[in-house]
C-alpha cells in the first residue's frame, strides 16, 4: 500500500485518481493548492506527491522545487499544457514523470507504481560504486564528485545508476527510455538527450564517462 498525495485545484481530478488509487489499496491524501502540498511533505511521508502545474498560492513548478529541498519524494506532474518545453522544464526541477489531461485514471496508477517501485530498486542496491573522483553510493541513493555532494534530479539519479549498473555496454536510447523510465511517454530521442546533457553538466570532468554512441545512444565507459 502506498501513500499518496495529489494536490490539484479541481476536486473531480483529485476524486476521480483517489478511487481507483483506493480500489487498489493505497491511502490517498489531498491538497488543494501547491502551498498546502508543501507543508503537507513537511510534516509528513509520502510514497509519491501528484502536483498539478497550474494551482492556486503555489503552482506546481515551484512547489516541486521546494518539495526537493525538503525531501527526495519522487514526483508526478500533472497539466493541460503537453508542449514540450513544459514538459521539460518539469524534468529539469526534478519531476519523475509528466502526465497531460485529459488523462487515464489507470494510466496515472500504472506510472506511480512504475515511479515508486524504480525508487524501491535504485534504493535497495548496496553497494558503492568508484571512477577516480566520482563515488556512486546506490544504498543512499546519493552522489559525491570530489568529495562533494552532487545536486542531480531524481530523474539523474535513475539515469546514471542505470548506465553504471550497465557499464560497458551499448544502450539505445529506446532501451533508456524503457528502462529507465518504463516506457516511452515522450515519443522522441530529445527526452534522453536532454537528460544526458544535464547529467554531463552535473558531473563536471567526469562527465568524460558518459560516451555517446552516434546514431544509437550512450554508454558508461570506465
Amino acid at each position: 500500500m502506498y501513500k499518496i498525495l495529489v494536490a490539484d485545484d479541481e476536486q473531480k481530478i483529485r476524486e476521480v485518481i483517489k478511487e481507483y488509487a483506493e480500489f487498489e489499496g493505497h491511502e490517498v491524501f489531498e491538497a488543494v493548492d501547491g502551498m498546502q502540498a508543501v507543508e503537507m511533505v513537511r510534516t509528513g511521508d509520502y510514497d509519491i506527491v501528484i502536483l498539478d502545474v497550474m494551482m492556486p498560492k503555489l503552482d506546481g513548478f515551484s512547489a516541486c522545487k521546494e518539495i526537493r529541498k525538503i525531501k527526495n519524494v519522487p514526483v508526478l506532474m500533472l497539466s493541460a499544457r503537453g508542449e514540450e518545453y513544459d514538459k521539460l522544464f518539469g524534468f529539469e526541477i526534478g519531476a519523475d514523470d509528466y502526465v497531460v489531461k485529459p488523462f487515464s485514471p489507470k494510466e496515472v496508477l500504472a506510472r506511480i507504481n512504475a515511479i515508486i517501485k524504480r525508487n524501491q530498486t535504485s534504493t535497495a542496491v548496496g553497494d558503492i560504486a568508484k571512477f577516480e573522483g566520482l563515488e556512486i553510493n546506490f544504498t543512499a541513493r546519493s552522489v559525491t564528485i570530489d568529495g562533494e555532494k552532487a545536486n542531480l534530479t531524481p530523474k539523474e539519479y535513475d539515469l546514471l545508476f542505470y548506465l553504471v549498473r550497465n557499464k560497458n555496454i551499448a544502450l539505445t536510447r529506446d532501451r533508456l527510455l524503457s528502462e529507465v523510465w518504463g516506457y516511452d511517454f515522450f515519443g522522441d530521442d530529445r527526452t534522453i538527450d536532454t537528460h544526458i546533457k544535464m547529467l554531463r553538466n552535473n558531473l563536471g570532468e567526469y562527465r568524460k564517462f558518459i560516451v555517446t554512441l552516434r546514431g544509437m545512444g550512450y554508454k558508461f565507459e570506465a
